[in-house]
């Protein structure tokens, strides 16, 4: 069955694959509206409950560094708020005409994308299903879960870790106390909808690494040869991601140096696979 299915593949013409994704991405925009619509009828949950709760000192990830901080403060005998977060209240205006609705309109479409992401992957994996070989399909059943699995670890890891950091520091960052802060909705919502779907996407790195040693464009020596200059890669990026203080970029960078890893474990698994099979043969 997996070879007519690659057979016919093969058949297709340049115009029928486009036909044929075409479709897969009507049917992810479909799943996209959908579920944008079930975002955008839950709004007091969305932004009471998920979007604004990041800013308040409540909030979970604000009250374990509070604890933290406290904590740390009575052992070292230090500034008791060294590392609480968020535990001022934050001001957050509208200026425009219709920038609520907008915003509804923005952070529904995000929703939508997070929650339909599965799908989206899912549709992903059968358009290129048909040109794989029958042993890649069965190496490859599991793609769409662990890839859906990594996306929401980092779309979690985002909102829970990179969006209260960066609330925090941006927020409170001044040039003058004479200069005060008021957040734009638009300007709060684009921080935290942007560090969490970026964090979901850089938690893919695994998959990529997978589907790249696959097609023998990355192998584990190479990983390893460039493994001190990947790491530079990844403090730039954390430094991207997080505000500009170095407690927040090793936060941030220390999971992406363990997705490195484990990436570097996938592709040399890879190559032990494919060495296996050209023994046998």
């Amino acid at each position: 069955m997996a070879k007519n299915e690659s057979k016919q593949a093969n058949d297709l013409t340049f115009l029928d694959h486009l036909e044929e994704l075409r479709w897969h991405l009507v049917r992810s925009v479909i799943a996209v509206v959908l579920f944008m619509v079930v975002v955008f009828l839950n709004r007091d949950f969305v932004f009471n409950s998920l979007i604004l709760s990041p800013k308040n000192s409540d909030f979970f990830t604000n009250k374990i560094f509070a604890q933290l901080s406290d904590f740390i403060s009575g052992i070292l005998n230090t500034n008791p708020n060294i590392l609480a977060i968020n535990q001022n209240p934050l001001k957050i205006v509208n200026i425009e005409m219709a920038g609520q609705f907008l915003a509804h309109i923005k952070v529904s479409l995000i929703g939508g994308l997070i929650l339909a992401s599965p799908y989206i992957i899912f549709e992903l994996w059968r358009f290129i299903k048909p040109a794989l070989h029958a042993n890649e399909v069965k190496y490859t059943q599991g793609s769409v879960f662990f890839a859906s699995i990594l996306f929401f670890i980092g779309v979690l890891f985002g909102y829970f870790l990179i969006a209260p950091l960066s609330i925090h520091f941006l927020s409170s960052y001044n040039i003058s106390q004479e200069v005060g802060n008021t957040i734009k909705l638009n300007s709060y919502i684009g921080t935290v909808t942007s560090v969490t779907f970026s964090a979901g996407v850089i938690f893919e790195l695994p998959m990529l690494i997978l589907v790249l040693s696959k097609v023998g464009i990355v192998t584990p020596s190479i990983m390893r040869k460039y493994r001190k200059h990947a790491f530079v890669v990844l403090l730039i990026l954390s430094a991207i991601l997080t505000p500009p203080d170095v407690f927040s970029q090793i936060l941030v960078c220390f999971p992406l140096v363990i997705l490195y890893e484990l990436s570097v474990f996938i592709s040399r698994s890879v190559e032990r696979k494919r060495l296996k099979v050209l023994n046998t043969q």
